[in-house]
Formats: C-alpha cells, structure tokens, sequence
C-alpha cells in the first residue's frame, strides 16, 4: 500500500525498533510507496512511511534492495556532500563513506553480508541514519 511520506521531525528524531518476521507488510508499503515516489526517490526508511522498525529499501539499479536490521561493520573514504529527503524540506551537509559493509537480513530474513560503493552506499548510509532517529 502506497503510505503517507511522514514529515514530523518528532516521529523521525526517534530510534527505530527490531524488525520481525510479524512485519512482514512494512516491506510491501515500503516497494509501494517508493515505486510511487521513483521520479524523486532512490531510497526510505520504514519511519518515513510511520512504521518505527529497522528496516529500509534501496534502489541499486535495476531492483530494489530491503534490508531488515542493517548493521554497518566497515566504512572507508570518508567524504563530505549534501543529500536531501522526501520527509524535510531542503538540503543539508553530512558526511558519508565511499565504501561500506552491512550486515543484514533479506526478505526471508537470512542473514546477508554485502558491500556497497559509490553513490548507493550513500543512499544506504542515508536511509541507515534514520534508524538511529538522525535527521539529514
């Protein structure tokens, strides 16, 4: 289901909870609601459509990529840049890493491990960021 983009800085500020294999239906609204959103989205959180669960969505190119519980366990190349949300109005500097490595469990929830690199590591670390109830 296509949800709501949340825009209450409260609700974002806060720390996101486990997600569970009882939450199986944030993963749907969460392809819904970025499908809906693609022209100007590449990524969400699950706080961005009121669900407080770790769990968030990637575009990497072809496909969308959900990550349920991400961790980050490596990060490089430190870099600063400016990013924007569908949640805030604007922009903001933030820094970010070239090159990281998160754990995660997939849809089934099997636990993954997986690199990323380049502009999608920066949608990662962004979407990861919300999670913590950080607002970029």
């Amino acid at each position: 289901m296509i949800k709501d983009i949340v825009k209450d800085v409260m609700f974002l500020g806060l720390k996101s909870e486990p997600t569970t294999k009882t939450d199986s239906q944030i993963e749907q609204d969460l392809r819904d609601t970025l499908a809906a959103h693609r022209s100007g989205c590449v990524g969400m959180a699950a706080n961005m459509i009121g669900y407080r669960k770790r769990t968030i969505i990637v575009s990497v190119g072809l496909g969308d990529l959900v990550m349920h519980n991400p961790v980050l366990v490596s990060k490089s190349g430190e870099y600063e840049t400016e990013e924007g949300c569908l949640s805030l109005i604007g922009t903001r500097k933030t820094k970010r890493y070239k090159e990281i490595e998160v754990t995660y469990q997939d849809s089934d929830f099997q636990e993954k491990r997986q690199k990323f690199s380049g502009y999608v590591a920066q949608i990662v670390q962004h979407e990861m960021d919300h999670l913590e109830g950080i607002i970029i």
